[in-house]
């Protein structure tokens, strides 16, 4: 097969060289290489999946100004070959007895023969010639071979336009050769892609692009390029995938060539050569894959839906269908996906609908705003699904959020709903730099307006609970009136959303209110809310002098409020949590440190602990319990977080709240708690997302009601499937080649809570159920049209985490049985490469590794385990 190619270089200086020049009547002969590797990070004893193109390449001058000696016409002539990257044997080598012909096709065939310009100016492309008819795929194989002949004999740094974009470039100089170095993350093109706004959450890449030319005569003599990116899973960093694209250009022989052609400039002579070439630019061309025999999403929905039924969320089949389903939903029409939502059955809409929002495609969302009735109140369960899926979004854009706060909305709980998910979207789009989106301005406006704009309680609640979610700066000053309102839901949801912030933006301002709060100044507080104004004090950077007030106030406090506090300073000590460095240095002050505030009994307790260690990730568990002087549970919350690469991320909090409960058993409320009304309820937040609270039983007629009621079955708080990794980008490598790299994660979870009172026994129990499985896949492919080699990496996961209460109270101090327990896991690996020709013929490696991970109770303190001895050898 023939490649031609005619090329351009202009220069300016008439003295020294800026670039390559040919000297005229020879002919340049080269080799010329071009492959692409897939494999793993570290590579693999069974090498990776790619192809190689390989060429003979023969170079002459065709023109020259007279006036310039850099200013040259050059013409690439080439035999090319197709081979696997890695040798192949048998069956493995679906390549044996292919011919280039039957490879390309006719048509790509004759673009290759086909001649193409390039201008130079100073060794930098100033234009790029050849047919718009061509295939794109083949115009950016020669913008490849163009790009690797651009290069400057000074050092520097400048910046470039080649196949890649437009790049800043580091140039080294030294006798005889250069090396240019290209900084990948500089370069811009119109391909952009996205990725989970989380960086605990997604994918961190490492790339470089190294090219050196050695030179003879003025010349290229070789050149050497060699381009790596390397993808990872910032949490498993054994979830990875390397692309690796190579170039060879090396000079062969020399002999005698044609004449230069006269003509007067460039463009003369461009259309001299041929009439119909045209500047199509150097940049690469987007190439649009086809797929030939592809299930229809339709097709694709009948295939996985058995796997999205509710009994079979808990398995890792139910997330792998889900990422696999919104893969299909992002290549189909409005029509496609509204056909599969209305035949989808009953009991697998809700699941549907999570995989249409998370999505997150034009036609995707105006599917789910047809689709979905708000209007009617009976429809709550699947417009919460789509709601919080919206809240979870990896790449939430402007008109999503325009879409969920328009409209007429039936049901009270779903209003509450849209304005706490607003509040999400918010927070998502400003870290995108889209705070002054119209539509971002005018919900900002409202969320931060809402809490005065109305008398109400609940909707005062909602209206802080977005703002709690957006994150905004703006909002401190309101949660900072609110936390000191006469509502102890206000004061609540106001210090937890200021603990949420940077410890920068606290101001002094803050701090004087949250220790007001804490020390009762100027007025009463209810125990949980002072206990929630020592968290921010202590997670603020404090000072020596509010620790040491800190301290000083354990002792006075209420029972149960003086064994948290005391138990919250020692965690802080034990686990070194930040404020640890200045609470030792207040402990040197034996008035601060003394046998009677340290030796206070209760049955209170702060723990902190790890959950999991690697070099990737670190995973940690809090669990805080607060008790009313009757033994009552007042104050449960549960926190998991996760640590992985200088990033944060809040994954789980369950807070149980109980309140008025008192009377149940004829106890005396606590100081400030009196006139309480009696209440229970649980609040979630999910992946940094704040979620609607849920209600247990609020009045005493309703206590009641629930207590001749409970069946000690749990209240599912959320349920459904998240998109939490949410990866796609496309590597333009400078061969000309493409890969097309999409990581996502996946997680099918069940949280549940419950709270259970027996005044038979004089017991209560609360309980949090965690259930979930999680698949996390990574697919790296390059698709030349003609030729196609992929590989993909993933992990699966199924397990669940339980957290118990048993209180006892017949007595005080009053027993209390903490349990976090952890059941047995399995973690599977799997690895695929894969190779594919049009012909159909096709090879694929797969491996799979299947790991135990031993179930275990997380330890607490050592007089929680004697408590818990004494619960249950009392309950025989």
């Amino acid at each position: 097969m023939i490649f031609s190619a005619h090329m351009t270089f202009s220069f300016v200086s008439s003295g020294a060289a800026a670039g390559p020049r040919l000297h005229n009547k020879q002919l340049y002969k080269f080799s010329y290489t071009a492959e692409v590797l897939l494999d793993k990070a570290k590579g693999s004893k069974e090498g990776g999946a790619g192809y190689k193109i390989s060429s003979e390449v023969n170079i002459n001058l065709v023109w020259r100004d007279p006036s310039s000696k850099d200013d040259q016409l050059i013409q690439l002539i080439s035999n090319v070959r197709i081979d696997h990257v890695s040798p192949r044997s048998g069956k493995k080598n679906i390549l044996q007895g292919s011919t280039v012909d039957s490879i390309l096709g006719k048509n790509k065939l004759a673009a290759l023969t086909k001649p193409f310009l390039v201008h130079l100016k100073n060794g930098k492309t100033k234009a790029f010639y050849s047919y718009w008819t061509e295939p794109a795929v083949i115009k950016n194989l020669k913008r490849g071979l163009a790009s690797l002949l651009q290069f400057q004999l000074q050092t520097g740094k400048v910046v470039e336009n080649d196949i890649s974009g437009r790049c800043t470039v580091q140039y080294q100089a030294a006798k005889d050769q250069i090396t240019r170095t290209k900084i990948l993350d500089t370069c811009k093109t119109s391909e952009t892609g996205f990725t989970t706004h989380s960086k605990v959450l997604g994918v961190g890449r490492k790339s470089s692009s190294v090219t050196v030319f050695t030179l003879e005569d003025g010349f290229i003599r070789s050149a050497v390029a060699e381009e790596t990116h390397s993808l990872a899973v910032n949490a498993r960093r054994s979830t990875a995938a390397k692309v690796v694209s190579r170039q060879t250009l090396v000079k062969t022989g020399k002999e005698a060539g044609p004449l230069e052609v006269a003509g007067k400039d460039v463009a003369s002579v461009v259309k001299s050569v041929d009439g119909k070439l045209a500047a199509v630019g150097i940049v690469a061309e987007k190439v649009k894959s086809k797929c030939k025999g592809c299930p229809t999403l339709f097709e694709h929905w009948q295939a996985e839906q058995k796997q999205l039924e509710p009994a079979s969320l808990s398995k890792a089949s139910a997330p792998r269908s889900f990422l696999a389903l919104i893969q299909s939903i992002r290549k189909a029409s409005k029509d496609e996906i509204l056909k599969v939502l209305k035949s989808a059955s009953k009991t697998s809409l809700p699941q549907v609908v999570d995989a249409v929002t998370s999505s997150q495609t034009p036609e995707s969302l105006d599917a789910m705003i047809e689709f979905l009735n708000f209007t009617d109140a009976k429809g709550l369960v699947l417009q919460e699904r789509f709601l919080y899926a919206c809240g979870f979004a990896s790449h939430p854009n402007e008109r999503m959020l325009h879409d969920i706060s328009k409209g007429k909305i039936g049901s009270e709980e779903i209003k509450e709903s849209v304005v706490i998910i607003m509040g999400a979207l918010v927070h998502k789009l400003c870290l995108k730099g889209g705070c002054n989106l119209p539509t971002v301005v005018q919900v900002k406006k409202m969320i931060l307006e809402g809490p005065d704009s109305t008398k109400v309680e609940s909707e005062v609640q909602v209206y802080l609970l977005a703002l709690k979610n957006s994150l905004l700066p703006e909002a401190i000053p309101i949660f900072t009136k609110y936390a000191e309102s006469e509502v102890g839901s206000y004061n609540t949801i106001a210090l937890t959303a200021l603990q949420r912030y940077d410890v920068s933006l606290l101001t002094s301002e803050v701090k004087r209110t949250v220790n007001r709060i804490y020390h009762q100044t100027q007025r009463i507080y209810e125990k949980n809310v002072r206990v929630a104004a020592a968290d921010v004090i202590l997670s603020s950077n404090p000072s020596y002098m509010e620790v040491k007030n800190l301290l000083l106030s354990i002792g006075n406090l209420p029972h149960e409020m003086n064994k948290y506090m005391l138990s919250k300073i020692q965690d802080n000590l034990r686990f070194q949590l930040p404020a640890s460095k200045v609470i030792r240095q207040a402990l040197k002050d034996m008035v601060s440190h003394n046998y009677d505030r340290f030796s206070k009994v209760g049955s209170s307790s702060a723990f902190s602990g790890f959950m999991a260690r690697s070099g990737d990730l670190t995973s940690t568990y809090s669990l805080d319990i607060l008790y009313s002087g009757s033994g009552i549970l007042r104050r449960s919350n549960m926190n998991i977080y996760g640590a992985s690469k200088d990033a944060m991320l809040h994954g789980l909090q369950v807070a149980i709240e109980a309140q008025g409960l008192e009377s149940l058993i004829a106890a005396t409320p606590d100081e400030g708690e009196e006139d309480l009304e009696s209440f229970a309820g649980m609040s979630a937040l999910l992946f940094d997302v704040q979620l609607r609270p849920v209600t247990f039983f609020k009045g005493y007629s309703d206590l009641m009601a629930k207590m001749f009621s409970m069946t000690g079955d749990p209240m599912n708080v959320v349920k459904g499937l998240i998109l939490l990794t949410d990866h796609s980008e496309v590597l333009q490598l400078q061969s000309g080649l493409k890969a097309n790299a999409e990581f996502q994660g996946g997680l099918a979870i069940d949280i549940s809570g419950g709270m259970e009172i027996s005044l038979w026994y004089r017991e209560s129990k609360t309980s949090v159920n965690n259930r979930g499985a999680l698949v996390v896949t990574g697919n790296v492919t390059v698709d030349m049209d003609f030729l196609r080699a992929g590989m993909e990496v993933s992990f699966e996961t199924e397990a669940s985490l339980d957290f118990i209460t048993t209180v006892q109270f017949s007595e005080y101090p009053f027993l209390v049985c903490m349990q976090m327990d952890k059941a047995t896991f399995p973690v599977r690996e799997y690895l695929t490469k894969y190779e594919h020709v049009p012909s159909g013929k096709s090879s694929q490696l797969r491996k799979q590794r299947r790991l135990i991970v031993s179930g275990s109770e997380f330890p607490l303190h050592q007089e929680n385990s004697n408590m818990c001895k004494r619960v249950f050898d009392s309950s025989w």
